[in-house]
């Protein structure tokens, strides 16, 4: 390997846990938003947050997996 190969594999490591921790950080932003505002609850709709955060990111593991 040479040294253009060995930078390109750790800049991509690099910027995938950047961006799965991104990810991460967004959609608990979004399930921390839903529980303030009491949207699921005004909807008629008695999903947790934990558990809506829980199957977000089952899907988007499903997703790179499809990927």
């Amino acid at each position: 390997m040479n040294v253009n190969q060995i930078v390109t594999m750790v800049i991509r490591m690099v910027m995938r846990r950047l961006l799965r921790k991104g990810v991460n950080a967004g959609i608990d932003a979004v399930g921390n938003r839903m529980s303030r505002g009491n949207a699921a609850e005004q909807q008629g709709q008695s999903l947790n947050t934990a558990e809506t955060t829980k199957r977000s990111k089952q899907a988007m593991k499903i997703a790179r997996r499809m990927r």
